[in-house]
């Protein structure tokens, strides 16, 4: 396409060039290569125009990294920034839900003397109300007011739902008096609309005050208004208080079945059944019909509740009065009937089901099956089968597992048999389908696919059997959706829209991609394991639990936990030592020891991995039990499970920062009868000697070794060079160095870090510049650590352009910068008075995938309020606040 374009011999000017990108608004890739190529040609320069165009497009595709680069090239090349560069930043922020990007921007355009208008405040307004920051929501309200500018009405519906969460009534009355007053909207519609904000929000509360003042105003209270209370009374549990509603309304004939429906259901909710039938029987009584809402959810309660023939006389009644049942009320009849033994109805039942046209889920024939299994019904478990095969619907390892397990306890071997082959069938029609999914889109077949039927990918030396079980395409797909907006109703609309067949590979594989997006991640677990034809594994409940426990969400940890049981599948050793890693990783030692012993009373044996890591959180700064560590330590051992070097490292350095250098001994010696060598179980001795400060220690443990001293020193003379210019033993340190280096050992990259720290700390900034540059040219590459010390060396020379520099070439070039290499860049420029810079590297962190800590948060807060830059401080809130929201669970 660029020969083309080159060959073409046109004039590339800016208006033609802001048209053919407005042309390839729906190809956003190929927008963004001809904006790139087209800036490369001599006579070219971009405009404001193109710039704004292009951001615009980058923004509505989500490419926020193409829109950063877009607004660092307009600085860079002096291209002046308008009212709608600004705009469409704000906007696509605001709409993407980085609030913290959107506030930024917002703060920036008005430094820049750039008066914000309608449009930008209508964003950021409606962003920080989905985003539920009602106080920041309402400053940015109350500045839209002075300066004249009146929300729409959607927009005000927005906010007051928002402030109404936080049962502030002094805000939301005076957000209402506004309505009336720029909107010239009627008091009692308003009214309403407060009112169901505070019902949605189940502040009751203020919902009833709310009609205390509508009262007193004199405004009508009509049966729109009635329901939602009744409703939102319901909701809170506080079904009294709704019948008496019911009264009022009954006393002015406002009353239709809906209102009593509502109430129905509150009963039930309350489990109190006998009063849902008695205020059911009264609304039959005063003529009103039941919906199918309300009779399904009757059927359910008596059904459950062993009530069978009054769940069955209530369906029959339901067909008599024409309301017509759905799947879930023929569901909950069919259930009913076969846990009565009565099989012969039950499936009557589902003859008239398909008769009106209803086709039975997978989740019906899941429960019909389930209820068969209990009553032993094995031939019409079969029968079933065949059904849902003969319908088309794929069975699944889930309901094959539930009936192979029933009949395995039975001893039904030879219907057992009739199972097993109608699995392996649903198998082969569920990779027909895949093959036909795959047909469809498009792939082509070379005539070798059709020529050797026989070379089908069934066996281990098929050359594909390795490959993933899905579509790497579909798979990034499907996390480009999740991870597009944090408002998990878009999301799902979009994930409706998909054509795509999920399998637990494919599930798993997108867990992994968006695990760092917690929220959203689990509610994709949630929303998948309700799709038809689809179950979830161990695996996928496994990764779904460590997500919930990285985000800190651990009730919800536990209650997939508890799922995984209730739906009867396998949890293995690795799903106990998942839970018990994230604990520990936290700090909560404590609860980390308590689910290992509920591990071990529910008759599992832990692994040696479920030992490593509960060993390494008790050995950790945060929650240290060292005795239990060592207890602990030593069962693994006389479980034969062989620790390794990650394990011993910290184990043996917490042994020496606690001065049990005994423990510590031993832990050495047995590492010699496992397999470990000489020179690799004293390296990481002495290495933690010297860590901890105990030089002394080390040396003399190397002058005991004897004759493996000279092989020795090849692995530890780095850590001896640490430890003794820690101990501000310069000339010693040197002298180590040069005494390698006789024996011909070059230094490494750990003695090389350290010199350049030192240095650093000496404020002898030419001399470490010195020792990287000379690292390099011996062929020693630095890692991450070191580019670390560099940039807080220089930082802390006030030299914050060349720190700049280096945390750029890492970012460009790599080595890769980690959480600590953000942290400390963060810490430094806050520090230096640069704590805008530290929030805009705060929001790039968790662009690559790095979530900051709290920690980053309350050094960047601190830094902005010493600046008086409390404006953006709040800010920093609002994104620790967005951030545990997008990490966490919350139901």
């Amino acid at each position: 396409m660029e020969e083309r374009l080159e060959s073409s011999g046109l004039l590339f000017e800016p208006r033609a060039v802001e048209m053919v990108l407005k042309r390839c608004f729906k190809v956003p890739h190929l927008a963004m290569r001809f904006f790139d190529w087209v800036k490369l040609r001599d006579e070219f320069s971009h405009t404001t125009e193109t710039y704004n165009t292009m951001l615009y497009i980058a923004g509505e595709a989500k490419e926020f990294a193409f829109v950063e680069k877009l607004v660092e090239e307009m600085e860079a090349s002096s291209c002046q920034k308008n009212l709608k560069t600004w705009t469409i930043l704000i906007s696509h922020y605001g709409r993407a839900k980085l609030i913290g990007k959107a506030l930024l921007v917002f703060e920036k355009m008005r430094h820049s003397g750039f008066k914000p208008d309608f449009a930008v405040y209508s964003e950021i307004l409606r962003a920080l109300c989905v985003a539920r920051n009602a106080d920041v929501a309402m400053e940015f309200y109350k500045e839209m007011v002075l300066k004249e500018m009146n929300p729409s009405l959607g927009l005000y519906k927005t906010l007051l739902n928002c402030i109404a969460i936080t049962g502030d009534a002094d805000a939301v009355h005076l957000i209402a008096d506004d309505m009336v007053r720029f909107l010239q909207i009627p008091e009692n519609t308003v009214y309403g609309l407060v009112l169901k904000s505070f019902c949605i929000s189940g502040k009751i509360t203020e919902a009833l005050e709310m009609i205390r003042i509508i009262k007193n105003r004199g405004l009508s209270f009509g049966p729109e208004q009635y329901g939602t209370l009744v409703k939102g009374l319901c909701r809170a549990g506080r079904v009294e208080d709704a019948l008496e509603i019911l009264d009022i309304m009954k006393r002015r004939n406002l009353t239709d079945g809906d209102i009593y429906g509502m109430i129905v259901n509150g009963y039930l909710q309350k489990k109190d059944v006998s009063r849902a039938l008695d205020l059911f029987q009264n609304m039959k009584e005063n003529g009103h019909v039941p919906s199918r809402s309300t009779y399904t959810a009757l059927i359910q309660t008596l059904l459950q509740s062993k009530e069978y023939e009054k769940g069955r006389e209530l369906f029959d009644e339901m067909l008599e009065r024409g309301v017509e049942p759905d799947s879930v009320a023929f569901m909950a009849i069919v259930a009913g009937h076969v846990s009565h033994d009565n099989v012969s109805e039950a499936w009557r039942m589902f003859k008239v089901m398909e008769e009106k046209g209803i086709k039975p889920t997978h989740k019906f024939y899941s429960v019909f099956i389930n209820e068969l299994c209990k009553k032993a019904r094995n031939n019409e478990i079969i029968k079933v089968l065949n059904e849902m095969r003969a319908s088309k619907v794929v069975i699944g390892n889930k309901v094959f597992q539930r009936v192979i397990c029933h009949l395995e306890k039975k001893g039904e071997m030879e219907t057992l048999e009739k199972v097993r082959k109608l699995q392996e069938a649903d198998k082969l029609s569920f990779q027909d389908a895949e093959e036909l999914h795959t047909l469809s889109k498009g792939e082509h077949f070379t005539e070798s696919s059709f020529s050797q039927p026989h070379l089908r990918l069934t066996g281990s030396d098929s050359a594909a059997a390795s490959s993933p079980a899905y579509s790497e395409d579909d798979v990034k797909e499907v996390s480009k959706i999740l991870m597009s907006s944090s408002d998990w109703s878009l999301i799902q609309e979009a994930l409706e829209k998909l054509s795509m067949k999920f399998t637990p590979s494919s599930v798993l594989a997108v867990l992994h991609d968006c695990k760092i997006h917690g929220h959203t991640a689990l509610n994709f677990f949630n929303w998948v394991g309700k799709q038809e034809g689809y179950s979830h594994t161990t695996e996928t409940y496994n990764m779904a639990i460590k997500i919930a426990g990285c985000g800190k969400s651990f009730r919800h940890m536990r209650s997939l936990f508890y799922e995984m049981k209730r739906n009867r599948i396998l949890i293995t050793p690795h799903t106990w030592t998942i839970m018990i890693m994230v604990y520990g990783r936290t700090g909560l030692t404590e609860v980390a020891l308590k689910v290992f012993n509920e591990m071990e009373s529910s008759g599992y044996q832990p692994t040696r991995s479920t030992y490593k890591y509960l060993i390494v959180s008790l050995c950790g700064r945060k929650g240290r039990k060292v005795d239990r560590a060592v207890k602990l330590f030593h069962e693994m051992v006389k479980r034969d499970y062989v620790p390794d070097k990650e394990l011993i490292e910290t184990y043996v350095s917490c042994l020496c920062a606690t001065d049990r250098l005994l423990d510590a001994t031993r832990c050495v010696e047995y590492l010699g009868k496992v397999g470990f060598t000489t020179e690799l179980r004293y390296a990481l001795y002495v290495r933690a000697l010297c860590r901890n400060g105990k030089l002394e220690e080390a040396q003399k443990l190397m002058n005991e070794i004897g004759a493996d001293r000279e092989k020795l020193n090849t692995y530890v003379y780095g850590s001896i060079v640490h430890g003794l210019l820690r101990k501000g033993q310069f000339k010693e340190a040197l002298d180590k160095v040069e005494e390698m280096k006789r024996v011909g050992i070059n230094p490494t990259v750990h003695v090389y870090t350290s010199l350049i720290n030192h240095f650093f700390k000496e404020k002898q900034i030419e001399k470490a510049v010195e020792i990287l540059d000379k690292m390099q040219m011996e062929g020693c590459e630095p890692t991450v650590v070191t580019y670390s010390a560099v940039i807080r060396g220089y930082m802390n020379a006030k030299k914050v352009d060349q720190a700049q520099a280096v945390f750029t070439k890492m970012r460009d070039k790599g080595p890769f910068p980690d959480f600590r290499t953000y942290s400390i860049f963060i810490d430094c420029l806050c520090k230096a008075g640069r704590s805008e810079a530290a929030l805009k590297l705060m929001s790039e962190m968790f662009d690559r995938g790095i979530a900051p800590s709290s920690v980053n948060f309350r050094t960047v807060f601190f830094g902005l309020n010493r600046e008086g830059k409390r404006g953006l401080a709040q800010t920093v809130l609002q994104q620790k606040k967005a951030l545990v929201r997008r990490r966490q669970f919350v139901t």
